[in-house]
């Protein structure tokens, strides 16, 4: 973390750097505990520490929240999924007495740098949806209990819930006050999610959105923005009565014991940072990093059992937390770094051998069914990053299934046609003397999807189906440079003298390119198709919420986050644009 002060020009692009580690001895804000006499229920509390703010500048006033509170709030999700298997439902709640949540911090945002309120957006959104994930795929049902005022992104909290209860006690709202009252959008998808997922009639959410006060009582029932209210006599009992139900309800596969998350072994310095399976090496002369993915080395576990035992080491787990952090660190701390190269390394039956564990348990285990979906998410994380994205297949890659869903990811992906050195003359690296090669697996066609729902295939080759249709048929071979090439799946495929000029000449016209332009052009390439929620959520994230940060109606020194609590109002330019 930085004690860097926050308070800078919207403008700049200096933004404090931040650390993703965290751990439930060291939580400041959350509380998390099972019910005593029921361990499928868990009890998520918000007490927000006023003081605790990630960077200096402001006060978590009224359980108002930063990224630092976030970043807490999402290490509790994955704890639940892993370490508290057998929790079947989730009560997100207040510990403070009748204040919910605030929402995000104002002053916050107001004295932060553009990119670290993009950020900030982005990242809290990808947790909402990991909540709803939990619900839709784990059978860890949320449930908000709402027992006090909750505004804008405390309401958006409770939205990511599959059920809202709300105290009855005269005075309690929900509300999405951003757009009266500050000048921007509510962040975390709350105007999507009330019209998409609460199925708010969009008159009633265009009276609800620009009433600060929002609303409580039954015409909160009335109008679906929370599905039940509960009088305050009878709320404590309620509430554990509706969380006993959904435990009863839930899907989850059986679990005893769960699994440690020990801290990530990591190295970082100015030159990059080193995992034990993931590695990135900045070049800031050229704005871009080289990301290394190891296959595994053999070892695979010949039974279930041995996959509980190794827990958070086994392989497609420990990379998918490694890589994971990565990306949230590189988004976070290294902006200027606008082009990611993607590389793997590594024998491609042992990553195919691993694989088939994963494929043979996920639908009856509920560890490997937990790694499946957190690899799921964490691509949706690549997907969603605001960065060039090249990847780059050469000898030694073990680009196959699973982690050909890293190279299909990309924007370009570009294949060697030959060998890089002659290692009978005893100067080659592992798999250096042999072609490079991909191979396509039952995974590549459904099992990771996109946030707009199709595979990464079916995205590539949006409504040509029969030629979906023949991948299917090239499951299980090794595809060669040529062969790749002609079924579409790199771009490119230089053979190895014209290797380095080729993806030299590439990465330098990347480089030249207005980074701004290339992030609207990426957002729009890589979700082709159909629509979900949440892919709508980014789409009007990024195109929205981006650009209302920079106008001076909410951000300049006139502008309504700047002049809030103030008791003056905004001076706004009137012209629609």
């Amino acid at each position: 973390m930085s004690s860097a002060d926050p308070s800078v020009d919207p403008d700049d692009g200096d933004v404090p750097r931040v650390d993703f580690d965290r751990d439930p001895s060291g939580y400041r804000h959350w509380q998390l505990t099972l019910a005593p006499d029921d361990p499928t229920v868990a009890y998520v509390k918000l007490d927000v520490d006023e003081a605790g703010g990630l960077v200096p500048g402001y006060e978590l006033k009224m359980n108002s929240y930063d990224l630092g509170v976030d970043i807490e709030l999402y290490d509790i999700t994955q704890r639940l999924r892993f370490t508290h298997p057998q929790v079947r439902a989730v009560v997100l709640t207040s510990a403070k007495d009748r204040n919910f949540c605030a929402g995000a911090n104002i002053r916050m945002l107001a004295g932060s740098a553009h990119p670290w309120k993009v950020n900030f957006c982005k990242f809290t959104n990808e947790t909402r949806n990991g909540i709803e994930d939990a619900t839709a795929h784990s059978g860890q049902t949320w449930i908000a209990a709402v027992n006090g005022t909750a505004a804008g992104g405390g309401y958006e909290m409770a939205l990511a819930c599959e059920r809202i209860l709300l105290i009855d006690d005269n005075s309690s709202t929900v509300a999405l006050p951003e757009v009266p009252l500050l000048g921007v959008l509510p962040g975390t998808g709350g105007l999507t999610r009330v019209t998409d997922k609460r199925r708010v009639r969009k008159d009633r959410a265009d009276v609800f959105a620009t009433r600060s006060e929002g609303f409580g009582g039954r015409q909160a029932v009335e109008w679906k923005l929370v599905d039940e209210v509960i009088p305050k006599r009878r709320w404590d009992e309620t509430v554990a009565e509706r969380a006993v139900e959904a435990a009863a309800a839930s899907t989850r596969l059986p679990a005893d014991d769960g699994i440690d998350l020990p801290p990530l072994e990591r190295t970082e310095n100015a030159d990059g940072i080193t995992y034990p399976h993931v590695r990135a090496e900045f070049d800031r002369d050229r704005g871009l990093v080289e990301i290394t993915v190891d296959g595994p080395e053999g070892g695979v576990p010949e039974s279930i059992e041995r996959v509980h035992a190794l827990g958070a080491d086994f392989w497609p787990l420990a990379v998918t937390r490694q890589l994971d952090d990565l990306v949230l660190r590189l988004r976070s701390n290294e902006p200027e770094l606008g082009t990611w190269v993607i590389r793997t390394r590594g024998d491609l039956e042992d990553a195919l051998a691993f694989e088939r564990v994963i494929e043979q348990h996920s639908g009856d285990d509920w560890l490997v069914n937990e790694i499946r979906h957190y690899f799921k998410r964490t691509l949706k994380r690549l997907d969603v990053t605001s960065r060039s994205l090249i990847a780059l297949v050469e000898p030694g890659s073990c680009f196959a299934g699973a982690l050909l869903e890293l190279a299909l990811a990309c924007d370009r992906q570009y294949m060697l046609d030959g060998t890089l050195i002659d290692t009978a003359e005893g100067t080659g690296g592992p798999g250096q003397g042999d072609e490079a090669q991909i191979m396509l697996t039952a995974s590549n066609f459904g099992t990771f999807p996109m946030s707009n729902g199709p595979s990464r295939l079916a995205s590539r080759f949006h409504g040509d189906d029969d030629h979906v249709a023949t991948l299917r048929k090239e499951v299980g071979r090794r595809l060669t440079a040529g062969e790749a090439l002609e079924l579409g799946l790199v771009t490119d495929a230089p053979d190895d003298i014209d290797w380095d000029d080729e993806v030299r000449i590439m990465l330098e016209e990347r480089a030249s390119l207005s980074p701004d332009a290339l992030t609207g052009m990426e957002a729009n390439h890589r979700f082709v198709g159909p629509e979900t929620m949440e892919s709508r959520i980014f789409g009007r994230l990024t195109a929205w919420q981006n650009w209302i940060f920079v106008r001076p109606n909410a951000s300049g020194p006139e502008g309504a986050l700047r002049k809030y609590g103030t008791g003056r109002r905004a001076d706004f330019d009137r012209k629609r644009v």
